[in-house]
């Protein structure tokens, strides 16, 4: 069908593509022709073939045809160097193991690999993801993921909780995927909670995607929607509770680091004391874990249920030493 289009140098009418299909078009009833024909136009859209209707004028008639300045893609010219770097690139992401459209990503190298042909440069850079959080069944859970995202269908999470550490059983609409500091990140409309919800997809124990009209999707992403603002980038930024302003004071060699080491905070003046900063958790564990790896340089001035926290973890860590020291005397 797709070929006799391409060929075809005026839009082709509905009874001569039943004249030219007589298996598939002619043999059954005109109802039935017509329903497996719209059946046979929606496949050819999903699968990004620009099949249109032409409206007939006085030099042609009506029918249908492909656009072909919308199939065919512009030849993209990129150098030996970037050929290389986009292998590499490529290849890091299939060595983790667990990364959406891992299929589409093998037939773009093969692509990649063929253009660069016997000119390829060596690959001036190596891209390693580093270790990815894993759970069960994680690459399967990506690639269910992925597809329905680009298919805009619903599905059905059996979800631990990072908080509760509980299972519940959620409806989704998949909005995008994030991998970030190897952690992977469903974001989407949460039918339970009402609302936009992150999800760390290698807590998700089952998935299902919804298979009723698969053609047809069940949701729409809401204009304006932009996928990295609702992926946490820093340790502080995982969405457990609501935000809190957490006042703090890094001293010593650190002090000048201070807008490196807590990248958007709002920053104090710079003191013989040390470098005072606010910023917004909405983890606050996650902050005042990067503020026990900074030492004695960094010190948690407030509010008080963040003082009271950072003492009740650094006893924690004094608790586990003393043990750790007591098991090597005996």
């Amino acid at each position: 069908l797709v070929a006799l289009l391409l060929d075809a140098r005026e839009p082709i009418s509905w009874p001569e593509l039943r004249e030219h299909f007589p298996e598939d078009y002619g043999a059954v009833s005109d109802d039935a022709a017509a329903r497996k024909f719209e059946r046979d136009k929606a496949e050819l859209l999903e699968l990004g073939i620009p099949l249109t209707y032409v409206q007939g004028d006085d030099e042609q008639g009506d029918g249908y045809a492909v656009d072909r300045e919308a199939y065919y893609l512009p030849r993209v010219d990129l150098t030996p160097e970037e050929l290389a770097v986009l292998y590499a690139a490529g290849a890091a992401a299939l060595d983790s193991n667990a990364f959406p459209g891992r299929e589409e990503l093998v037939h773009a190298l093969r692509k990649v690999g063929f253009s660069a042909g016997q000119t390829a440069a060596p690959p001036p850079v190596r891209v390693e993801l580093g270790q990815v959080a894993s759970g069960p069944g994680l690459a399967g859970h990506l690639e269910q993921l992925w597809a329905a995202a680009r298919a805009r269908k619903s599905v059905t999470l059996r979800y631990l909780s990072p908080r509760r550490n509980e299972r519940t059983e959620r409806r989704v609409d998949p909005y995008g995927l994030a991998l970030r500091r190897g952690v992977w990140t469903l974001v989407g409309h949460c039918h339970l909670r009402g609302g936009l919800r992150s999800f760390h997809v290698h807590r998700v124990q089952a998935l299902e995607v919804n298979t009723a009209r698969p053609r047809s999707p069940d949701f729409e992403v809401p204009a304006g929607f932009r996928l990295e603002e609702h992926v946490a980038q820093h340790p502080w930024e995982h969405r457990f509770h609501a935000p809190v302003t957490v006042r703090l004071r890094v001293r010593g060699e650190q002090a000048a680091l201070a807008s490196r080491l807590f990248p958007r905070a709002r920053l104090g003046a710079l003191t013989p004391a040390g470098q005072e900063l606010m910023l917004d958790a909405t983890s606050l564990d996650g902050l005042l874990r990067v503020a026990l790896s900074l030492g004695q340089d960094c010190e948690v001035l407030g509010p008080g249920e963040a003082v009271a926290r950072h003492r009740e973890m650094l006893e924690a860590v004094l608790a586990r030493h003393a043990e750790t020291v007591k098991e090597g005397a005996a």
